[in-house]
């Protein structure tokens, strides 16, 4: 049965509909007049195009909007619009809605688009002419697109270029099918055989594309009228394979009503950073249209579920691990480059699961690559054992989807302790304090359906700690008393409404019982329940707010001694004030419109003058509002502050100890917490920003560790954990250091470069062709980088004494320019001028080793497109010999050394992400190898470590499995083959992997990145092979390459991780001595 949205949509709603066909499917390309409704079918079995207006009639399309993106879009709700006057004066009669296949997006599995480059840049009527006999009349709308090029087109484009664009942008006439239908379809194909009669224009076209500038990161908003949340969980992996037109315009968001109120409906919200804004260059130049390119990768960053019925997923943009579109030309840039700033913040940062160089222990090197490629068994450490050697903000697991919490001392122990209310398990746990800001859970008690909000308080006076939680799928709210002990009865629950949505307690008629107030979200009221002592409570009085409230808080906003309520009102961004008479009885509501989609309300005295004021989270435009009180119960005109990734719930609290109130606000789209102090005079100043886990959705503030300073508990419903932040009293909580280096680190390498026996770093910056070394000063402190020119787009490096001089060298593939350069050092940790060697397209990563025993170091190579490994036998000089390759299998993304069948000569290990294996190459001792051994893993292996994991000195291996967010362990014999593989679940999108013993006990332990879930997780090993419960690190943003190497002579490894997202690198000292 067909669905509709809304019904109907006319051409005066100004949209653009884009449309790709499924499979063989024909491009449909109709022209409809302004003003003539037209009707919209939904059926799953078809993708991608654009469909624009024809003269004078009515049709019915057949076609999905499985992502629908708005492009100039007004007011469209129930099939009437008010226009915006700007929006209406640049559109033109062709208007834009936007459709994207996105379900299939995710489960294609094609190849990366390189061939094209090779093809010679040529005019467009020459480029177009393989495609004569494909396009209908193409000669006719080249000609078309050339005559209405300017003669010096704009963003300096040669005037074949720009008419690339335009050609692109232009519609063919009916019944005929466009040249961006018919390409993009063969974008999506299966088969890359189609697509070469376009190779020709693809050079022309993307040469004009990467020519033009990255637009700033943006979000674009497309929408669904159904429920796509369960095909997309957090860390799934989307590459749109097409050109992708859409949106800068952030009204998208607000207006996009089209959806209708009722039904389910989902959202996408899609940070883009390499989009191109063609609007220059267009057929139709009054239209902002934006371009994505093909082989745009995304990773889904977390859901929403802000009102019944209603879904929103954060599709983040990242760069993918290897090449999706070859770039067109040497030096072109398909992602934006980084402008650094003219000073240095003290940071570092590095991704990816690359090569490494070993840690130097007692000033002897112990091998060359660090970590993962140990040719040691194992580290043999005497000193003290530890259970958990990093010390940053701890997550705890609870139930699914933590949605709230409340702090009260539950067990009479004089320590505040955590309950947690989890809404897809429909209960709430009981978390008790340690007494030193750690917890433990006793157990989880059964409430009413989807427990969405939890507050405490003694509502039957015995002087113990009872619970109250609204349910919102049952219309009611459940109490439970405590025993004191943190046991609680069973619940009593009471009908509230329509989906209750917050609770709180408050005496509000001054009879010292407690007293209940709930939001009812879908019935657009509040409904007061006054308690008799008991733990019983009377029938609900309810009072009339704004539309669909979320939040509220209750306080004396007019110093007349009775308690008062402000409500955050979701639907139509405003905020009532309800102002109480001390009996139970509230006045009207007075209304004050705040941002969009209003999730929290907070109140405190945020200028110092004595009189209560109110904080708003706005998360539809990332505004918090601050209203300030007059202290008669109204409140002036709001102060604006901007804070990114949908501000979702905040807490105040003074942080830093000055006095002054400061605010604590969950972003939920990025994964943090942002402290924003006050200044005493109601103006705040972002201090710090804390990664925390997935989705977070509450928090609250208590002092866990008692040294009188506010402690953060953050409940991530992402993740299904709370996260606990302990203060450190001066506004900051204890985190990790990091420094800077240059744009997108990609890889690092710890090794003694200077030869004064301290572990210094390089890193490989994919984002501007460079590698930064940086020089350790001893107490696991780095000076400011030095900077050297490498390869395009330089993606792994490793160390080794190439040329036998005994100090280490640096090698370092290049992703794009299909190179390896061999820098060699020079006393004082410079670097001489590269020398480069040809390798296979696309190379991934490197390792080092004597392959033919003649002690010189060789390199191999892992070529991604082709399949295959180059093997360099180096000459001693520091030179090498031509390649000579082994095929292996498809995609080869990772590729390690090491003795896996005691015979002494090295042997490989090279992970095939295209087909999830792992291929075993046994030396022969004379630089040659035998035919690669295979053997299975998990989803999309990205790399792998080898260590002695079950102390019976053969060699094991453990590869990340990216695909199904595991890391696998294959237990080896030492006769070269493996045991099949046993997997434990790490976070989403796991990136890299190195071997350590991080806890001292002689055992070897993993440390895995998770990019999606910001974290890295160390995995405790118990010497047989198995290893326990992940203990989990939380980092800035996702982790994209982790090392490890003691950094301050400690003789305890020390943890490096990196962010591809920024120019970070971020150094975790290990403190197991400590505890």
């Amino acid at each position: 049965m067909a669905n509709y949205i809304n019904n109907t949509t006319t051409a005066d709603d100004r949209i653009e509909l884009i449309t790709i066909p499924h499979d063989h499917e024909e491009a449909v390309d109709q022209r409809y007049e302004r003003n003539t409704p037209i009707e919209i079918n939904n059926d799953s079995m078809y993708a991608l195009d654009r469909i624009h207006s024809n003269l004078n009639k009515r049709e019915t399309i057949d076609r999905t909007p499985v992502t629908l993106v708005v492009n100039d879009l007004d007011k469209i709700q129930n099939n009437s619009m008010t226009q915006n006057p700007r929006i209406v004066e640049e559109t033109t009669k062709v208007d834009h809605l936007i459709a994207t296949n996105i379900l299939n997006d995710i489960q294609a599995n094609l190849r990366p688009i390189v061939e094209y480059t090779k093809e010679p840049l040529l005019p467009l009527s020459k480029a177009c002419t393989p495609l004569e006999n494909i396009l209908h009349d193409l000669s006719v709308y080249v000609k078309m697109a050339i005559d209405e090029t300017s003669e010096q087109p704009p963003d300096g484009l040669t005037v074949d270029e720009s008419a690339a664009i335009r050609l692109y942008t232009i519609e063919w006439d009916k019944p005929y099918t466009s040249l961006y239908s018919m390409l993009n379809y063969t974008l999506k194909n299966e088969s890359r055989e189609n697509l070469k009669p376009y190779f020709k224009y693809l050079k022309l076209f993307i040469t004009a594309l990467a020519k033009l500038p990255c637009i700033p990161q943006l979000t674009v908003w497309r929408g669904v009228p159904k429920n796509l949340s369960m095909d997309f969980p957090s860390g799934t992996k989307v590459t749109w394979w097409s050109f992708s037109s859409c949106t800068t315009e952030m009204t998208v968001l607000q207006n996009n009503m089209y959806l209708g109120f009722t039904g389910n409906r989902t959202l996408f919200s899609v940070e883009a950073i390499n989009g191109r804004s063609i609007r220059a260059h267009s057929h139709f130049n009054t239209e902002n249209e934006v371009l994505l390119l093909p082989g745009t990768h995304m990773v889904v960053q977390s859901q929403l579920n802000p009102a019944p019925e209603l879904y929103i997923i954060h599709l983040k943009q990242i760069e993918p691990p290897q090449v999706l579109l070859e770039p067109p030309f040497e030096g072109a840039h398909l992602y934006p480059i980084v402008q650094r700033q003219w000073y240095r913040k003290k940071r570092i940062f590095i991704p990816s699961c690359l090569m490494m160089i070993s840690l130097i222990i007692a000033g002897v090197v112990m091998g060359s690559v660090l970590g993962t490629r140990s040719h040691s068994k194992y580290i043999n450490i005497t000193t003290k054992t530890c259970t958990n050697p990093f010390q940053i903000p701890t997550l705890y697991s609870t139930g699914k989807d933590p949605r709230s919490a409340t702090l009260c001392d539950f067990n009479n122990d004089a320590k505040l302790d955590i309950v947690v209310a989890n809404f897809q398990d429909s209960n709430v746990m009981v978390l008790l304090n340690n007494g030193n800001g750690t917890f433990l859970s006793p157990g989880t008690y059964i409430v009413g359906d989807q427990p969405s909000s939890i507050a405490s308080g003694d509502f039957n006076n015995d002087g113990k700690q009872d619970l109250v939680v609204a349910s919102q799928l049952e219309y009611n709210i459940s109490v439970l008393l405590g025993v004191g002990n943190a046991i609680f009865q069973i619940h009593m629950t009471y009908r509230i409404g329509n989906t209750p949505w917050s609770v709180i307690s408050h005496d509000l008629n001054n009879d010292n019982n407690l007293d209940l107030i709930v939001t009812v979200y879908g019935e657009n009221n509040v409904s007061v329940l006054l308690g008799n002592g008991n733990g019983s409570f009377n029938t609900p009085m309810t009072y009339t707010v704004g539309s669909q409230p979320r939040s509220l808080v209750s306080s004396d906003f007019n110093n007349d001694n009775n308690p008062d309520l402000a409500v955050a009102n979701y639907g139509d961004g405003t905020l009532s004030v309800l102002l109480g008479n001390g009996t139970g009885f509230f006045r009207a509501a007075t209304s004050y419109t705040v941002g969009v989609y209003p999730m929290c309300v907070v109140s405190g005295d945020f200028n110092n003058d004595k009189k209560l004021d109110l904080a708003v989270m706005n998360a539809g435009n990332n505004i918090v509002n601050v209203l300030l009180g007059a202290g008669d119960g109204t409140f002036m005109a709001a102060l604006n502050y901007t804070l990114s990734g949908f501000p979702y719930f905040a807490v105040t609290g003074d942080f830093d100890n000055d006095k002054n109130l400061d605010l604590a606000v969950v972003t939920y789209d990025d994964n943090s917490v942002s402290i924003l102090l006050g200044g005493g005079n109601a103006t705040f100043k972002t201090s710090m920003k804390y990664t925390v886990g997935l989705s977070p959705y509450f928090i609250t503030s208590g002092n866990f560790d008692n040294d009188s300073n506010p402690d953060l508990v953050v409940a991530n419903s992402g993740t299904n954990t709370v996260s606990v932040l302990i203060s450190n009293g001066n506004g900051t909580f204890k985190n990790q250091v990091s420094y800077t280096v240059r744009n997108s680190p990609f890889s690092i390498v710890s090794s003694d470069l200077d030869n004064d026996g301290k572990l210094d770093l390089a890193v490989a910056n994919n984002g501007n062709n460079t590698i930064s070394v940086l020089i350790n000063n001893g107490n696991a402190m780095f000076h400011s980088p030095l900077i050297f020119t490498v390869g395009l787009y330089p993606n792994d490096i490793i160390s080794a004494d190439f040329n036998n001089d005994s100090r280490q060298d640096l090698a370092v593939t290049s992703q794009s320019g299909n190179t390896v350069s061999i820098l060699l050092s020079n006393e004082n940790g410079t670097l001489n001028v590269p020398v480069q060697y040809d390798v296979g397209l696309s190379p991934t990563s490197l390792a080092s080793g004597d392959f033919n025993n003649d002690h010189k170091l060789d390199l191999v190579v892992a070529s991604y497109s082709y399949g295959l490994v180059n093997v360099f036998l180096a000459i001693g000089n520091g030179t090498f010999q031509t390649p000579v390759n082994y095929n292996v299998r498809q995609w080869p993304s990772y590729v390690l050394s090491d003795y896996f069948n005691n015979d002494i000569n090295l042997d490989l290990a090279v992970v095939n992400y295209g087909n999830n294996s792992i291929s075993i190459l046994l030396g022969t001792g004379n630089g040659s190898f035998q035919p690669a051994i295979n053997y299975m893993v998990g989803s999309d292996p990205i790399c792998a470590a080898s260590g002695d994991f079950n102390k019976d000195h053969e060699l094991d291996l453990a590869v990340v499995n990216q695909g199904d967010s595991t890391v696998g362990i294959l237990l080896g014999n030492g006769k070269g083959a493996f045991q099949t593989i046993v997997t434990y679940s790490v976070g989403d999108y796991p990136t890299s992997i190195v071997s350590k013993d991080f806890n001292n006990d002689t055992i070897l332990d993993l440390a895995i990145g998770s990019y999606s879930n910001s974290t890295v997780y160390v995995l405790l090993g118990n010497g047989s092979g198995l290893f326990q419960t992940q203990i989990a690190y939380s980092v800035d943003g996702g982790p994209f390459f982790v090392a490890a190497g003691d950094l301050n002579n400690d003789m305890k490894p020390d943890l490096i991780v990196t962010k591809s997202t920024s120019s970070d690198l971020y150094v975790f000292p290990n403190t197991c001595d400590e505890q």
